[in-house]
C-alpha cells in the first residue's frame, strides 16, 4: 500500500480503539457495528475504508496469535455502489486555467500545476512529487512515481510544458539540498504540500465561478474523460492513470455513452 493508506488505515485503527477504550482482543463484532452505526458523519465509502483498516488490524492479531478468529469477519461491509466522479467541461477547465494572474514565479507555478494535471491526469501526491529530472522536455513526456512506487511515463502536451519550462525559469532558489530537485517548491523553497494545492485548486475555482465541489483530482477525471470523449483507446488512458485494472479506467466511460456509441458503428465493419 501507498504511505498514505497506510497513514490512513493507521489512523482509523487508533480512532476505533480510542473510542472502545477496551483492549483489541476483547472486541467482539457488535463493538464493531456499533462504532459504524455511530460514526454518522462517515460517507459509505469512508465506513468501508474503516472496515477493511480494521479487517486488516485484526487479521495481523490473528497471525501473532493475540486473538483467534477477527470479529470483521461476522461484519456486513456497506453497500457502496459506484462512484461518479465530478468532472469538468472543457470550457470549465479554460475559465480555470485563464483565472490564474501569471505576473510573478507563484502564478507562473500555479498555473503549470493546474495545466500539469489537467494535461497528464496526475494525482496530487504524483504532482508534489514530481522532480526536475523527471521532466524529459525534448521527449515531451513526465516519469511518475505512483502508488506502490511503481513508476510510468505520461505524455506532456505544449501547453503543459510551456508552463513548466517558464516556472523552470522563476523557480525561487531550494531551501536545502533535499529541494533541489523538487521541480514545484513553495515561497520558502521547499516541496509543495498536498494541501496547499488543495487550497489553490479551491481558490482558482471559485475566482472562475465555477460552483462544482472540485479537488486536484477533479482534474484527473476531467483528463480521463475528456480523452474517452474524444476517441482514446480505454487502455493507453489506463496506462497514463497508472491504474492496475482497467475497471477502475471504465468508470469514466459512463460520461457520454453516445461518443462510444459512435465510435463503435463508426469502426465497425458491418456499420
Amino acid at each position: 500500500m501507498s504511505p498514505n493508506t497506510a497513514d490512513a488505515y493507521c489512523s482509523d485503527v487508533a480512532l476505533f480503539l480510542d473510542s472502545a477504550g477496551i483492549p483489541p482482543e476483547q472486541i467482539v463484532a457488535d463493538d464493531i457495528i456499533a462504532y459504524l452505526s455511530k460514526r454518522s458523519d462517515y460517507s459509505k465509502r469512508s465506513q468501508a475504508r474503516l472496515l477493511s483498516a480494521l479487517r486488516s488490524f485484526f487479521n495481523y492479531l490473528v497471525l501473532e496469535r493475540v486473538v483467534l478468529e477477527n470479529p470483521c469477519d461476522t461484519v456486513e461491509s456497506p453497500k457502496t455502489g459506484r462512484y461518479l466522479p465530478e468532472v469538468l467541461s472543457v470550457g470549465e477547465v479554460e475559465r480555470i486555467m485563464d483565472s490564474v494572474r501569471t505576473d510573478d514565479a507563484a502564478g507562473v507555478r500555479d498555473r503549470a500545476i493546474l495545466e500539469v494535471l489537467y494535461g497528464c491526469g496526475l494525482r496530487v501526491s504524483e504532482l508534489v512529487g514530481l522532480k526536475i529530472s523527471d521532466v524529459f522536455a525534448k521527449e515531451k513526456f513526465v516519469r511518475v512515481k505512483g502508488k506502490g512506487d511503481k513508476q510510468r511515463l505520461v505524455p506532456i502536451g505544449g501547453i503543459a510544458l510551456e508552463y513548466v519550462l517558464k516556472y523552470l525559469q522563476m523557480r525561487p532558489e531550494p531551501y536545502d539540498r533535499d529541494s533541489e530537485d523538487v521541480l514545484f517548491l513553495n515561497r520558502f523553497g521547499r516541496k509543495l504540500s498536498r494541501v496547499s494545492v488543495f487550497n489553490m485548486v479551491k481558490k482558482q475555482a471559485v475566482l472562475a465561478g465555477i460552483r462544482k465541489e472540485i479537488s486536484p483530482h477533479t482534474f484527473r477525471h476531467s483528463f480521463a474523460t475528456h480523452l474517452l470523449e474524444n476517441g482514446a483507446d480505454l487502455r493507453a488512458v489506463q496506462e497514463m492513470l497508472g491504474h492496475e485494472s482497467i475497471l477502475t479506467t471504465e468508470i469514466y466511460t459512463h460520461i457520454d455513452k453516445s461518443v462510444w456509441q459512435n465510435t463503435v458503428l463508426a469502426h465497425h465493419p458491418r456499420k
